[in-house]
């Protein structure tokens, strides 16, 4: 469940909830956002949908930090959204805040 911080930064994990290299799938509002916790320490968020087929990238393979698109395999660079050549697209990120070991997404 997610709480509202103020009007655009909502609580939705406490980091313990994010095991490393594996995606979590966060619904705030009309937004389907996948979450991740990279081996470096950082947690990233992008939109839950490959430009592609619309493959559900929370339960993409992460390597470093992209994730692969689990239907066909497009590789998406989680710091821009980017889809790897040589595919093309991009998907959305959000800004990632962690407070008290709290994650918070910037909407």
């Amino acid at each position: 469940m997610s709480k509202t911080l103020d009007s655009k930064l909502v609580q939705v994990a406490h980091i313990t909830d994010l095991p490393p290299q594996v995606g979590k799938e966060v619904i705030i509002g009309e937004h389907e956002i996948a979450l991740f916790r990279l081996t470096n320490g950082k947690v990233k968020a992008v939109e839950n949908k490959c430009p592609h087929k619309q493959g559900p990238l929370s339960q993409g393979i992460i390597s470093g930090e992209y994730v692969f698109c689990p239907l066909h395999d497009w590789k998406i660079d989680l710091e821009n959204g980017q889809v790897q050549k040589p595919d093309d697209g991009c998907v959305r990120t959000f800004d990632v805040e962690i407070v008290d070991e709290m994650i918070y997404i910037r909407i």
